[in-house]
């Protein structure tokens, strides 16, 4: 593994809770940085880039400063550059915190199309609702995964309708039904 530490970093993307876009450069720049640390193609970054700031709309923002952009643009650019080189695996950490109900649900469109295209998708989050929207959930209590299933299946073992109770349940130490 040691060995293939470059192999191994072309294949993940990570979105950190606070950005990991840099502030002082543009939209452009940022893209073409990036691009550059996960070793894509002069030609072809340039592809990527102008069809990815066309995909986000934001042709008339590419030569921003990224600290001048609005949260959700923020939001939707940093998870994009975090699946530009198409990796295998993204993990997001709290990727929407922050953001107004709409931006919310076009990012989830965002990480649906990911997910559609091969991506393995990791999201944490403190929105039950939205773990709703995740395949397979893992909830941890106490830094220890307590339950890990289909949201659907957990409400069933927990006997209600609801994820967040599902959690409340967990973190009072009751039972599931098998």
């Amino acid at each position: 593994m040691y060995k293939e530490t470059e192999a191994i970093k072309r294949n993940i993307g990570y979105m950190s809770q606070k950005f990991s876009l840099y502030g002082n450069l543009t939209v452009k720049e940022n893209l073409d940085f990036f691009g550059g640390i996960y070793g894509i193609e002069r030609k072809a970054l340039k592809e990527k880039r102008d069809e990815l700031i066309q995909k986000l709309g934001l042709e008339n923002e590419k030569n921003k400063l990224v600290s001048e952009l609005p949260l959700g643009w923020k939001q939707k650019l940093a998870f994009s550059v975090a699946i530009f080189h198409n990796p295998e695996i993204v993990f997001l950490d709290e990727p929407t915190g922050g953001v107004d109900p709409v931006t919310r649900r076009q990012f989830w469109s965002m990480i649906y199309d990911a997910a559609e295209s091969g991506i393995t998708i990791f999201v944490t989050t403190h929105y039950m609702d939205e773990a709703e929207y995740c395949d397979r959930v893992s909830i941890m209590v106490d830094g220890k995964i307590a339950a890990l299933d289909m949201p659907s299946k957990l409400k069933k073992q927990f006997e209600t309708d609801r994820l967040d109770d599902v959690f409340y349940q967990l973190a009072r130490g009751a039972k599931r039904t098998e």
